[in-house]
């Protein structure tokens, strides 16, 4: 597996102009948020200048990626080295964050004109570039220790983000999350200490050669994996998740369900890739945990009578089917054609999720700041008003049931075709049932919205583009499984 994450030797040195889009990419979000903190932007155009350089960063790295199949940096800081390197995967999830976290940004102004935040609002600025910047180290990084500091900048980031509204409920929430994600990164940290104690490496390609299986290779296994577990919010450490989201500002739940909670589980199956690479009760473990948590995330949204709720707990759910698909990717029991698969749709599930769960939170947040309800019964009759609305949230909705042409149809197609060929019924059957909740509990939010009986309300206007940006997210969700093989191309290219 350490050639699909790129853990190898690349043939090619990285030219002078990639070390800049490199340094772009990294430092930019984090530049711009600081400036954005001391001039708050009050319209969506200051926001719009500062985004071209850094997706122009990502671009031309991709071209950089194209033409090499693998490039590598390292440094070294006092006796540290450091290295970092991009192939395919990479490549994705660093234009997956530049993206989103362009789109949040676009969307704040308005959100903040609209709601009269508290006046620490001006700090969510910042903290949303430490995200962005943080994510792209993650995708990254290649050793333990840059991994580490890219996780707690972005954990640390994520629990402030929190606080800045200054409600009750978001302190409780944000001091439990505080307190979860220090007890995952302490998980974490004695995994580290095991292996750099017994191996005396931290670079995950020179652990690659010299780690043994054995107690140890569990143990920091353990630890690791139930300290990453922990930060992505997988079943059954998911009980942080609604509560946070439930009094989150909307752009700062879209990038923690679409992206924050993934750079915890991508860090967790890159690790087990070189713990437990013939490992055969742990992945299977995973697996029935993301069957349980298909089912139960999606009786929960099924049931909720929040709408954040709703989209909080179909996360639970969601990020059930990539958890499924870990006895495909890691042991030595799995076919060539079934590992392939899997990890094709693994990514592409992992990436149309992201998108369209953005754009689901903001179109909930949009119906949510128009309306001023939060429940169901209390958004009855949105459709009259709040149609553009809506229909992100069924585009969005597309995606998540799995329904063709969406990334979410082509993604589960090829886990569907990974699980038949490796005779994982139950997992089928999980995914199956999974897919009918999904279409339940959205199908019960959208018989809410078109009750022609509710009463009519009052509504705020909307700012310009709020929902304009929810549908560009909705429909990239949507376009991407109609251009699935630019992505698979990519995922392919790191075996070359």
């Amino acid at each position: 597996m350490t050639w699909r994450f790129g853990l190898v030797e690349s043939t090619f040195t990285p030219l002078l102009t990639s070390h800049w889009a490199l340094a772009a990419a990294l430092c930019l979000p984090l530049l711009f948020g600081v400036l954005a903190a001391i001039l708050p932007p009050r319209r969506m155009w200051p926001v719009a200048l500062a985004c071209p350089p850094i997706l122009v960063a990502g671009l031309y790295l991709l071209t950089d990626t194209l033409h090499a199949g693998l490039l590598r940096w390292q440094w070294e800081f006092f006796g540290v080295s450091v290295a970092l390197r991009l192939n395919g995967l990479s490549i994705l999830l660093l234009l997956l964050t530049q993206w989103m976290g362009a789109a949040a940004a676009l969307y704040t102004p308005g959100l903040l004109r609209i709601s009269e935040p508290e006046r620490f609002a001006r700090w969510l600025w910042p903290l949303m570039g430490v995200v962005t910047s943080a994510l792209s180290l993650a995708w990254l990084a290649t050793d333990l220790l840059t991994l580490y500091i890219a996780l707690e900048m972005m954990g640390l980031a994520a629990v402030a983000m929190l606080l800045l509204s200054g409600k009750a409920a978001a302190l409780q929430a944000g001091m439990r999350y505080l307190l979860l994600t220090l007890v995952g990164s302490l998980a974490y940290l004695l995994g580290v200490a095991l292996i750099v104690g017994y191996w005396g490496r931290l670079d995950l390609a020179g652990l690659a050669q010299v780690m043994e299986p054995g107690p140890v290779a569990w143990m920091a296994a353990a630890l690791m994996g139930a300290g990453l577990a922990l930060k992505a919010a997988l079943f059954p450490l998911h009980g942080w998740l609604s509560p946070v989201h439930a009094s989150a500002w909307t752009p700062v739940s879209a990038l923690h369900a679409g992206l924050v909670v993934k750079a915890s589980l991508f860090v967790l199956l890159q690790l087990w890739s070189l713990l437990l690479p013939d490992a055969f009760w742990a992945p299977r473990l995973i697996a029935w945990m993301g069957m349980l948590a298909i089912i139960w995330g999606g009786l929960i949204a099924w049931r909720a009578e929040s709408l954040k709720t709703l989209v909080a707990s179909s996360t639970v759910a969601q990020l059930g089917y990539l958890m499924v698909v870990f006895p495909l990717l890691i042991g030595p029991d799995t076919s060539p054609l079934a590992r392939a698969l899997a990890w094709e749709g693994f990514w592409l599930q992992l990436m149309g999720h992201a998108l369209a769960k953005a754009a689901m939170f903001m179109s909930a947040g949009n119906l949510i700041l128009a309306t001023g309800e939060t429940t169901l019964k209390g958004l009855a009759g949105t459709s009259r008003r709040l149609p553009l609305s809506l229909l992100v949230f069924g585009v969005a909705s597309v995606t998540l049931m799995g329904l063709p042409p969406s990334a979410g149809f082509t993604a589960k197609w090829l886990l569907l075709h990974a699980m038949v060929v490796s005779q994982q019924w139950l997992a089928v059957a999980a995914l199956l049932v999974g897919t009918l909740l999904t279409a339940a509990y959205i199908f019960r939010f959208f018989r809410y919205s078109f009750m022609e009986t509710a009463p009519r309300q009052r509504y705020q206007p909307l700012a310009p583009g709020m929902d304009m940006i929810a549908l560009c997210l909705a429909l990239a969700a949507f376009v991407l499984g109609l251009l699935a093989h630019f992505p698979l191309e990519l995922l392919q290219g790191g075996s070359a």
